[in-house]
């Protein structure tokens, strides 16, 4: 039995969300004690219930990652009751359909003062959801990684992973602040990759394709089910003919935690995507 992640301290943002709930697991399921933090103490409990279950080791924090002094009481707190801290996987974030337009190209009636009511171009978004969007994408990463890095720079050790997205490599139609904040997500990674390379810290990122959650069955629909016309084109553009599940990244980010298979990895971005980016779509 593969006992090395056993001493490890894993700290998950957005640990109740779809992806990094299942991460979670994996890791508590391979030893590491899991520290999940979230907005939601109902969705951190639900998968600290299953983790528990499962014979894990994990706590849960509230914390808003956005915010800049909540990560630092954090950091602070996690070292103080574990000493140190081995792994942050940063998976908070998400998108706003406030900050979304309705149409995908340029009208001038969205300009109008007396717009049509069903038109939403992106004149007319809410631009205080657009920033919110680039808030918790952009510095709910940038934050966590300042407040346990200073940590792992005592220690000499420690990998962090990021989330970033099929929309940092060719952003989707309507998704202005999901996609350049993912866009920055790589960027940072790489950045701060080459900043603490010598430190024994190594920095990347995984950036899923299209995964199933409930709302991207209402919006793509489902291979099994039928797909919507979005659905449809997402599925045309990905060789492996469908969509991804929570589970399908774990592999990749247990990869680039482990020092024993990473250890000469830092500042990339990894795709999966089934393929997706294989596609010119011509």
């Amino acid at each position: 039995m593969d006992t090395y992640f056993n001493d490890k301290i894993a700290v998950v943002t957005g640990a109740g969300g779809v992806i990094c709930s299942e991460v979670s697991k994996g890791l508590a399921k391979e030893g590491a004690t899991v520290l999940l933090v979230g907005r939601t103490i109902e969705k951190l409990e639900k998968v600290a219930e299953e983790i528990k279950a499962e014979g894990g080791k994990c706590a849960c924090y509230i914390c808003n990652v956005a915010e800049q002094k909540d990560v630092n009481k954090l950091a602070d707190r996690i070292i103080a009751e574990y000493g140190k801290v081995d792994y942050l996987v940063n998976g908070a974030g998400g998108n706003n359909a406030l900050a979304q337009p309705n149409i995908a190209k340029f009208d001038p009636r969205e300009l109008d003062e007396n717009k049509p009511e069903d038109l939403k171009g992106l004149y007319n978004v809410d631009m205080d959801a657009f920033e919110s969007v680039i808030q918790i994408n952009t510095m709910g990463t940038v934050y966590p990684i300042l407040a346990f890095a200073k940590y792992m720079v005592k220690e000499g050790k420690g990998s962090i992973v990021n989330f970033a997205s099929m929309n940092t490599y060719c952003p989707l139609t309507r998704n202005f602040a999901y996609a350049m904040s993912k866009a920055a997500v790589a960027n940072f990674t790489q950045s701060l990759a080459a900043y603490f390379g010598e430190t024994g810290i190594r920095i990347n990122a995984v950036a899923p394709g299209f995964v199933v959650n409930e709302r991207s069955v209402k919006i793509l629909g489902t291979v099994e089910t039928g797909l919507t016309e979005r659905g449809s084109k997402v599925i045309g553009h990905t060789p492996m003919g469908k969509f991804g599940q929570a589970q399908d990244m774990y592999g990749c980010v247990k990869f680039l935690l482990d020092d024993r298979m990473s250890s000469f990895v830092t500042g990339v971005t990894i795709p999966v995507d089934g393929g997706f980016l294989t596609l010119s779509g011509v």
